[in-house]
């Protein structure tokens, strides 16, 4: 997994911007703080979809661009966002577990129309990235 820096603003009542100093062109916009890790984590997904894989640059190496200094100056901050790339090969693990665990795991994927794998890999992401 990988952090990318998001530059985080907003003016007055709008929605949150969202850039990111080391990816150009890669932006989103958040209604609100707690959609932030949502909208940052499609952006990255869209963005890797057409573009190479890039290592992030490091966040001192962020602190010292101009444009960054200028939106801080602004109010801006910068938030690392987390990012595991698209992959959808699927490879088959072996994990273990309480059994109460399990069968409470099976009953809510069954629940929600999921497999069980299908519920612990969307757990997994959501626990990793917030999305």
């Amino acid at each position: 997994m990988r952090y990318y820096t998001a530059l985080v603003h907003q003016n007055g009542d709008s929605a949150h911007g969202l850039t990111f100093p080391d990816l150009p062109g890669c932006f989103a916009a958040a209604d609100s703080w707690d959609d932030i890790s949502a909208a940052a984590t499609e952006a990255l997904d869209l963005w890797f979809a057409d573009m190479p894989d890039v290592v992030p640059a490091s966040l001192d190496t962020i602190r010292r661009m101009p444009k960054v200094i200028e939106a801080m100056a602004a109010g801006a901050v910068l938030l690392p966002v987390p990012y595991i790339p698209a992959d959808n090969a699927l490879e088959r693990v072996n994990i273990s577990m309480e059994r109460g665990l399990l069968r409470a795991i099976d009953e809510t994927a069954k629940a929600r129309g999921m497999t069980r794998s299908a519920f612990l890999a969307s757990s997994a992401r959501r626990e990793l990235v917030g999305a």
